[in-house]
């Protein structure tokens, strides 16, 4: 259930309410709306009702400073619009400039499927930022469909994406893939990546959620939009409410693309969640002809962002190279998604340096794609 605050409720009074609840085993989560407080009230792990509910709900209504007392009609309460009716906006700090998702900008991700080389991901991360990228990403970790692919440099890709992010003001995002990993990942990067393969990865949902860093949960192959926002309540449950939602195509009958990208929850869950969507258009396709189209139909769809692959050579990529975009590309389509943006009365988000002046004594483009 959700208690309303009146606009004038006191600190103490918030606080009295919150002692109710934890008196009958609820765990209290607190909201702002509006210039009142919301209470969330959860249930712990493993309870199946709570004793006195009925009686409960009389008190709190009664109780000073409440203004009413709501039930959430779904499962997923902390990540609901219920709760949290006015849309999350999560802040990420970048050398760069500060980097807002879900606001009025459209974001975007932009980098090499995998860390391959030092010259293969500075190409892409000094691409990303002068095609108007705000957040690099690349895996270190990558879950391989075979044994024998390609699973990523490990420690050493994440020194190499620390490297790029010092170089360019990016923001770093990469995937942590287990929990044993989330305090080493978190000491390299600015926003944890939870793949499609992990999405209902419990464990690694609660230790990602005990974080300080934002996390951006992908959806899983076939998750049901339900599925995924419990994922995410996993993580707002553990006190980290910098979720970032990411639909990446689910599996389907359709065998000529790699997923089908569901462009329709985009804004059904916005309607249900308060929290930021983006969309992976080269996960999600599996081909480059198809990303640049997928991309415009996720911003018009009302997407906050999109994370795209990029690499310098993509057919003589470790990984994914048939999704990835060539440099060249990936300027050509950045225009492309400024104009829609701005069709829909959004914007697309830059780093504050190149609003400016470039980044001092960067590398051009095209001479570290051909370096690498």
């Amino acid at each position: 259930m959700i208690i309303m605050m009146r606009p004038d409720a006191s600190e103490r009074e918030v606080e009295q309410i919150s002692e109710m609840l934890r008196a009958h085993g609820l765990a209290p989560r607190r909201s702002h709306n509006a210039g009142r407080t919301v209470i969330g009230a959860l249930g712990t792990a493993g309870a199946t009702s709570v004793p006195g509910l009925p009686e409960l709900c009389d008190q709190l209504r009664e109780a000073p400073g409440v203004e009413a007392v709501l039930p959430v009609s779904q499962p997923y309460q902390l990540a609901s619009r219920e709760f949290h009716p006015e849309p999350t906006e999560v802040r990420i700090p970048a050398p760069a400039g500060e980097v807002v998702i879900g606001g009025e900008q459209i974001v975007m991700m932009a980098g090499p499927c995998t860390v391959e080389s030092e010259a293969q991901l500075l190409a892409a991360a000094h691409a990303a930022r002068e095609g108007g990228a705000t957040i690099l990403r690349g895996g270190a970790y990558k879950p391989s469909t075979s044994p024998y692919g390609f699973r990523g440099l490990g420690v050493a890709g994440l020194e190499l994406l620390a490297r790029a992010r010092a170089e360019t003001g990016l923001a770093v995002v990469t995937e942590v893939m287990t929990p044993a990993e989330v305090e080493l990942v978190c000491a390299y990067t600015d926003i944890l990546q939870v793949g499609a393969r992990n999405m209902q990865n419990y464990y690694l949902l609660d230790e990602v959620g005990r974080s300080t860093r934002p996390v951006l949960l992908k959806r899983g192959l076939a998750a049901t939009i339900e599925e995924w926002l419990l994922a995410a309540e996993y993580i707002l449950a553990q006190g980290n409410p910098n979720v970032i939602l990411c639909e990446r195509g689910i599996r389907s009958f359709e065998r000529l693309t790699r997923n089908t990208v569901d462009i329709n929850a985009v804004p059904l869950v916005k309607q249900l969640s308060h929290l930021p969507v983006i969309v992976d258009p080269s996960q999600g396709t599996g081909k480059r002809s198809l990303v640049g189209p997928v991309a415009l139909a996720a911003v018009a769809a009302g997407a906050d962002g999109l994370i795209v692959e990029i690499h310098p050579q993509p057919d003589a990529a470790l990984k994914d190279g048939a999704q990835s975009l060539t440099l060249e590309q990936y300027a050509g389509l950045m225009p492309q998604v400024r104009a829609v943006a701005a069709a829909v009365r959004r914007s697309v988000a830059l780093p504050q340096t190149l609003q400016t002046t470039p980044v001092a004594q960067a590398p051009s483009v095209v001479a570290l794609a051909s370096a690498g």
